[in-house]
Order: structure tokens, then C-alpha cells, then sequence
């Protein structure tokens, strides 16, 4: 596309001419053109592609295996390199897939779901729903929870932090029984039951 679009070109094909013909965007193109792919990741691309057809054809072979089929197929390296790719696709032998040995975290017991999805109500502070958000930023990820009111369908409360732990829904939760005064006795805190929201503080 760029060798086209040049001034000096035999014919000169405007780059969104290209990019509507290939059924690229432009911004992608540009984005390309600000940072291309570097002949290091160029040659780890086309190792990979050899890596993944000679895994296709035979399922049953592990890495070592695999480093001889691709070197036999014109390709200089090593086992360590051909292990790497492996691992960050999940390419295993159907005969050594690792095996997850960790023991998951026993999570604290749900409550009933009061709501049953009759999100309705006749007053304020009976029932209120909550839930994360993630955001990102030039500083790193945010994370905001917020509650509202059903009946108002309004916010409530809020917090917001750099961390997802269950702090912010604490946060959160004071901020709204502070704005509506305390009268919130009896209301029902509706949520997805993720970790966050049954954990401690």
C-alpha cells in the first residue's frame, strides 16, 4: 500500500482507495505505518505458523518433536524457543496437557436472591443494585463501584479505586447509606455474588 500510494509509483493507488479494496480501516494502516512489525517478530510469526501446522498434523507430538519437524522444514532454533510459542498458545500434546493441580479458594456461601428479578418497587431504599466496572487510564486501571436505587433508578453511592477488592464495595455502600441519612433499614443490596461483593473487607 505504501509502495502504491508513493509519488513515484507507475500507478498511484490512493491509500483509501487500497485499504476499501483490502477491507482494512485506515486508522489501523496508519497505526501500522507509526509502529510496523519488526523483522524479529516477522521471522517469530512465520516459526509460529510452521510450529502450529506441524502440531495440526500431529497432535500427539510434544515440543521436541515439533523442534525437529520445523527444523526439518528449513527453520535454525532452538527446543527453548519452540517450548515458548507452545506454552502461550496452549499447543500441548494430547498426551502431556498440563494438568490445573491448584485448589481453587473455597468461597464464602450465597445468600437467597431476595429480588427474583422483580426489580420494581414502591418506595425508596428497598431494593438496590450494584456492580464493578472497569476502566482504564494513562495510569493504569480504575475500578468503580456503584449502587442505585430502583426506584429512582438513580446513583446512590459510589467509590472508586486501583484495586478490585472488596473495600470498594464496602466504600461504596457507606457512601450510600450517608447519602440517604441512614434510612435504609430493610433494604435489600441486589448484586452478581461475585467474589468482591461476598468477601471480607
Amino acid at each position: 500500500m505504501r509502495e502504491l500510494a508513493a509519488a513515484g509509483a507507475p500507478i498511484r493507488v490512493p491509500v483509501v482507495v487500497s485499504c476499501r479494496v483490502l477491507k482494512l480501516h485506515r486508522q489501523h494502516y496508519y497505526a501500522w505505518l507509526a509502529d510496523p512489525v519488526t523483522d524479529a517478530e516477522w521471522a517469530e510469526a512465520h516459526l509460529a505458523n510452521a510450529i502450529f501446522d506441524a502440531h495440526r498434523d500431529d497432535p500427539e507430538f510434544g515440543y521436541r518433536f515439533l523442534t525437529d519437524e520445523v527444523r526439518d522444514a528449513g527453520f535454525t532454533v532452538s527446543e527453548r524457543t519452540v517450548w515458548r510459542i507452545c506454552a502461550e498458545n496452549r499447543w500441548w500434546s494430547v498426551f502431556g496437557k498440563p494438568k490445573n493441580r491448584r485448589r481453587g479458594q473455597v468461597a464464602a456461601p450465597a445468600h437467597d436472591d431476595l429480588v427474583r428479578r422483580q426489580f420494581r418497587t414502591e418506595a425508596p431504599n428497598r431494593v438496590w443494585l450494584t456492580d464493578l466496572t472497569e476502566h482504564r487510564t494513562r495510569e493504569g486501571k480504575l475500578y468503580l463501584c456503584a449502587i442505585k436505587d430502583v426506584w429512582s433508578n438513580r446513583i446512590v453511592g459510589y467509590s472508586i479505586s486501583d484495586r478490585m477488592e472488596s473495600r470498594i464495595v464496602v466504600d461504596a455502600l457507606e457512601s450510600a447509606v450517608a447519602r440517604r441519612a441512614g434510612e435504609v433499614a430493610g433494604c435489600v443490596l441486589h448484586s452478581d455474588r461475585g467474589g468482591q461483593f461476598g468477601g471480607r473487607p
